[in-house]
């Protein structure tokens, strides 16, 4: 399981401190991809980035609420498609 951050996000950048495997990733450019992103690859669901969050965006992704469903998809679309998928295989 993976953790996903929602569109909560203020790009804060805690959760990228203290995650210990580095799989946060922020967003670029920022008007496309516009909060941080969980590789879901790399997460080892260690939960260390939900309580370092000021604004409780963050979630295991079994949890996320509803009216958050389409951060989800938002976020695998970072790692498919988008630039997180670009930087995974340079």
């Amino acid at each position: 399981m993976t953790h996903v951050i929602t569109d909560l996000c203020i790009r804060d950048g805690a959760c990228v401190e203290v995650c210990p495997v580095e799989c946060i990733i922020p967003g670029q450019p920022e008007k496309e991809w516009p909060w941080y992103y969980i590789d879901p690859d790399t997460c080892i669901d260690c939960g260390a980035c939900i309580p370092e969050c000021p604004v409780e965006a963050i979630f295991p992704e079994a949890d996320v609420p509803k009216e958050y469903g389409k951060s989800e998809a938002f976020n695998a679309d970072f790692f498919k498609s988008g630039p997180g998928y670009e930087a995974l295989n340079m």
